[in-house]
């Protein structure tokens, strides 16, 4: 497949364009991790969450 003189802007774009999803993929399952962790020690810590309380708790 030839790309004419184009090919190392194409190859360099394919390649920036993948480098930047990896990044954002690593950096979204790290603030996942980074969040539960948050949630964890709130939840060791006695606070609840208050969409866990019904209706009748709100009042």
């Amino acid at each position: 497949m030839a790309l004419g003189p184009y090919t190392s802007f194409i190859v360099m774009s394919y390649a920036l364009v993948a480098a930047v999803v990896l990044i954002l993929i690593v950096w979204i399952a790290l603030d996942h991790r980074r969040v539960r962790a948050q949630l964890h020690a709130l939840e060791t810590a006695g606070v609840s969450r208050r969409s866990g309380r019904g209706a009748a708790d709100l009042s």
